[in-house]
């Protein structure tokens, strides 16, 4: 494109017609020789490299299960969602867990870390350079070098003097390419993502504790039935040694109900050891020390969950799920480094200056005369790199399309933990609804058996399997019924309910923290 030239009277900064021109060749030949057009310099606000997009991602229209009643289309408000419980207990689990947790603390911690970094990257857009220095120094010139004017006897040459400096230095790289600006970007994209990834550690760490919160009392309700089944088989091995002494039995029949009893206690420290592990984990959880919950938790049953669930549709995820958002902001981090790698095919543009004093005494360090300094524009520019540049914005390029791709997953992987939720939340009601009637047919069937085997009319044989298929339906009961609020719970974490507690907070009184005990003096 042919300008004409602009008169001298007219120039900005005082910049002679051959200087400018100059300059203007220089932006011209940067510009031609980058990756970036001129219309998309222009077009990105004066920056090089490209502007993110939100990443397309596959999205199902509607769940599998959308036809199910139980599944409502609405949108709830699931920034409490544990409270459909109806569990006091589990609500201040929750509240020690949020205001004690260290991978929560530690996820704040790198929220900072992120916070810190973009005030370093905002401060590239101002001089980068500024210096105070000064110094004193004492010298004294050889006689022996080559032409040395103190052979010459010049007036005012003198070998020994000293010289004292005070001076002030400024060098700034002006953001011509969107080189600073971009870094910008990115560390604010950074901070984003730091941000979702708490409410991310947030969000698993709700649903972790609710898992196991239920899955604690699941295992005392199973250790609940057996040993009330313990109690029955004591009171048949009682039965069938009596009938032993009276001669109708056999010493099998004894041996039998004995085994079964013993098969039946040692089912007991099983689910004891399931028990303690469960309330372990909800102390690691909770950020303390492993202790004996029971005194403070005591006996409660399987948190019973509503029938019904409202899901909204799949594309709300998008918005919903921290770690969606997460990856989404850390594609939009990388997206600006691409910007930052190609500005390294332009050259820096910069204004350097100094300002200062120089004396040979102190006394006249800040006299008018010792005053000294520069100022001036300079740039520097990397050619002949042997495609370590173009290799480089590849680089930072194959970085962004592979968080694309992990963007893309997560959206998948969130889909797949919504309907694998919502499928156990649904189907566990049904195996619980058959499960509670094959128990109802157990124990109605023992009562009949233990009254044949009184009289008489069955063997053993029959009451061994009668009583050893109510302990085992008792038991799968037990476990269905926690696992309906288990699939509930992967449901709301499916749909990232939770993380909202970073903004409202905790209502229920913190526990509080364990340490040594006291003795008052």
């Amino acid at each position: 494109m042919r300008t004409r030239p602009t008169p001298p009277d007219r120039m900005s900064g005082g910049l002679r017609p051959p200087l400018a021109a100059a300059w203007v060749a220089l932006v011209l030949t940067s510009l031609l020789s980058g990756c970036t057009t001129p219309m998309d310099y222009i077009r990105n606000g004066f920056k090089v490299g490209p502007n993110f997009r939100k990443p397309p991602a596959p999205v199902e229209s509607d769940w599998i299960d959308a036809a199910d009643k139980r599944v409502r289309q609405e949108s709830d408000d699931l920034s409490q969602w544990w409270k459909v419980f109806n569990d006091p207990v589990l609500d201040r689990l929750i509240c020690d867990a949020y205001r004690q947790n260290l991978s929560l603390r530690e996820a704040g911690f790198r929220v900072l870390q992120a916070r810190a970094q973009l005030g370093i990257s905002f401060s590239g857009l101002f001089p980068q350079t500024q210096q105070m220095t000064g110094d004193y120094t004492r010298k004294q010139i050889s006689k022996s070098t080559a032409n040395n004017f103190l052979n010459f006897g010049i007036p005012g040459v003198k070998r020994y003097f000293g010289q004292w400096d005070l001076g002030f230095n400024l060098a700034w790289e002006l953001d011509f390419w969107g080189r600073f600006r971009r870094a910008f970007e990115a560390d604010s994209a950074s901070l984003d993502a730091s941000v979702e990834g708490y409410d991310d550690v947030l969000v698993t760490l709700l649903s972790d504790l609710a898992t196991n919160y239920v899955l604690m009392r699941t295992a005392e309700k199973q250790i609940e039935y057996t040993e009330a089944n313990v109690e029955v088989l004591t009171s048949t091995l009682k039965l069938t040694q009596a009938r032993y002494s009276a001669k109708t039995v056999s010493d099998l029949d004894v041996q039998q109900a004995r085994g079964t009893l013993v098969q039946t206690q040692a089912q007991v420290p099983e689910l004891k050891i399931q028990l303690r592990k469960y309330e372990n984990q909800l102390c690691i959880l909770m950020g303390i020390a492993p202790e004996d919950l029971r005194v403070e938790l005591g006996r409660g049953p399987i948190p019973t969950a509503p029938p019904e669930v409202a899901l909204g549709i799949p594309a709300e995820l998008l918005t919903r799920r921290p770690d969606i958002r997460r990856a989404e902001r850390q594609a939009a981090a990388q997206c600006a480094m691409i910007g930052v790698a190609e500005s390294d095919f332009y050259p820096h543009i910069s204004i350097t200056g100094t300002l200062g004093y120089s004396s040979e005494f102190f006394k006249g360090l800040f006299q008018t005369q010792a005053l000294n300094g520069t100022i001036g524009p300079s740039f520097t520019w990397n050619i002949l790199n042997f495609g370590r540049i173009l290799s480089n914005v590849r680089l930072q390029d194959a970085k962004f399309q592979e968080l694309v791709a992990t963007y893309q997953k997560t959206v998948l992987n969130a889909q797949q933990e919504a309907e694998n939720g919502l499928v156990t939340f649904l189907r566990a009601q049904e195996r619980a609804r058959f499960q509670a009637e094959s128990v109802d047919a157990a124990e109605k069937s023992t009562k009949i058996v233990m009254a044949q085997y009184k009289a008489g009319i069955v063997d053993f044989v029959r009451v061994n399997q009668i009583l050893q298929n109510q302990v085992d339906q008792q038991n799968l009961l037990a476990q269905v019924q926690g696992e309906i609020g288990q699939g509930l719970i992967q449901v709301y974490k499916a749909l990232g309910g939770g993380w909202q507690l970073r903004l409202t907070g905790c209502e229920t009184p913190p526990r509080a923290m364990i340490g040594p005990p006291t003795v008052d003096e």
